[in-house]
């Protein structure tokens, strides 16, 4: 009857349901240097929540998930100091600011996630949960970043009064992610 249309990308980040999902979408079409340097450096985050996550799920050795742990930390880490030098165009956007924000929160659920599998607490679990749910959080406000930055130097139309364009499938993702996470 009728021809099937190519997935484009937007309707590609609907069928994201893993952190290596997202890492392998962070390797596709990049717009300039800094995004890609961006995308590289959020690709090796997602990858290592990914294998802690995993570890987590798929693993009773607590020393392993703890290194598995303490390697996302330095990953987190490295990946905030990247971020302080990209350039003003990066810094310049709302989304940049969420970003940062949210970064920072899971920064601060990684440490709690580690100092209770070091306690051996029985509060770990929910330590784990709350990681688990600042990670989705936090990935989905970095892919809205990306998207914004790279879609910040589209041309301006001519068209005054053309009506607004409908949210970018990145941003539904972002709505969506923050109606979840609350």
């Amino acid at each position: 009857m009728g021809t099937t249309m190519p997935a484009t990308r937007p309707s590609q980040l609907l069928t994201l349901q893993s952190f290596g999902d997202i890492s392998r979408f962070l390797r596709e079409g990049v717009a300039d240097e800094d995004s890609r340097q961006l995308r590289d450096s959020l690709g090796a985050l997602s990858m290592q929540i990914d294998e802690a996550v995993r570890a987590r799920r798929t693993s009773t050795d607590t020393a392993d998930i703890t290194r598995r742990v303490i390697t996302l930390s330095h990953c987190a880490r490295e990946h905030q100091l990247f971020l302080t030098g990209l350039g003003s165009a990066w810094h310049a956007l709302y989304e940049f600011g969420a970003y940062q924000r949210a970064l920072r929160e899971l920064r601060n659920a990684i440490t709690d996630w580690l100092q209770m599998l070091e306690r051996r607490s029985t509060k770990e679990s929910a330590s784990f949960d709350q990681f688990e749910l600042l990670a989705w959080r936090t990935l989905g406000e970095a892919l809205l970043l990306v998207d914004m930055y790279e879609h910040q130097s589209d041309p301006p139309s001519d068209l005054q009064d053309a009506p607004p364009r409908k949210a970018s499938a990145l941003q539904r993702a972002r709505a969506w992610l923050r109606r979840w996470s609350r």
